[in-house]
């Protein structure tokens, strides 16, 4: 069955940046804002990403129109009815992840692909919500989704194979790159990522450098496009968090469990890049080092 329609469970950042990455490449696409309401910041990212294209020379308006015109906005699942593949991306809850899969199971035609893009959580769990086991996959997008080329395709024991060989060539058909991974907590990216940042974390509350000093010296030491700490604001240090206790509660390792700093960061809802402080300030221009911090 060849995937000319996909459904995204999901309207926030990631949702609406994988719903652009694939009508960018001429599928047509149902964006599900995953609670009630009106699509319009989801439909308002979209068009500012799409500005900017068109701005920078990369884009013909024609085209971002275009783009635009294959996303219907909606906050009805009923709509993804006859979709051919169901890609969630929603908050990393794995039971609130498995009544939207169940949901969506009853919902979509008979053959159609189930997918989570969730960064850290076990598939096979998510899997026994649905009846087409056979039929499910991890399909894990980076942030963000219209510049990130890699996709991590992760399959489980009940995936049939024909459904992976399906899905890695509509990876490919976006643009993207997949990577088959085996079902396990933070698949390969966060599995390496996620203490490493954490890591970095450390290193700040040991006094070795301040945030710049860390940044500066896995930037320049390791050639690294960003620092730790920079990165874990852009990703969300909620997200980072999750990710972190995801990976301690599966593995057992003190190096992987979430830092004191970090609990506390999240807690005062300091979160990064999308609360305008973080690891950074985010209301100067361009960015400094949170003054609070060590």
């Amino acid at each position: 069955m060849a995937i000319s329609k996909v459904a995204v469970l999901g309207g926030g950042q990631m949702g609406a940046g994988i719903a652009e990455a694939i009508a960018s490449r001429g599928v047509e696409v149902v964006l599900v804002k995953a609670t009630p309401g009106p699509s319009d910041a989801a439909r308002a990212g979209i068009e500012k990403g799409l500005a900017r294209r068109v701005d920078k020379g990369k884009l013909e308006q024609a085209d971002a129109d275009a783009v635009l015109a294959r996303i219907n906005f909606t906050d009805d699942l009923s709509q993804a009815a006859d979709a051919d593949l169901l890609i969630e991306s929603i908050v990393e809850d794995l039971e609130i992840k498995k009544t939207r899969f169940a949901e969506a199971d009853g919902i979509l035609k008979e053959g159609a692909i189930l997918a989570s893009n969730t960064s850290t959580l076990s598939i096979s769990d998510m899997q026994d919500a649905v009846s087409r086991k056979d039929r499910f996959i991890g399909l894990h997008f980076f942030n963000p989704a219209t510049m990130m080329k890699l996709v991590e395709v992760v399959g489980t024991d009940s995936t049939d194979a024909a459904v992976l060989d399906e899905v890695v060539a509509f990876v490919e058909q976006i643009g993207k790159t997949p990577v088959r991974v085996k079902d396990a907590t933070g698949f390969i990216v966060n599995r390496l990522l996620t203490p490493y940042m954490v890591d970095a974390i450390r290193c700040l509350e040991a006094g070795l450098a301040d945030v710049a000093g860390i940044d500066a010296a896995m930037q320049l030491g390791a050639n690294h496009p960003m620092g730790p700490l920079a990165l874990a604001d852009y990703i969300g240090l909620d997200i980072v968090c999750a990710m972190a206790e995801n990976l301690h509660e599966t593995f057992g390792e003190p190096t992987m469990a979430p830092t004191p700093l970090l609990k506390r960061l999240v807690e005062e809802g300091k979160l990064g890049r999308k609360s305008k402080l973080g690891f950074y300030d985010y209301s100067e221009r361009p960015p400094v080092p949170n003054p609070d911090l060590p």
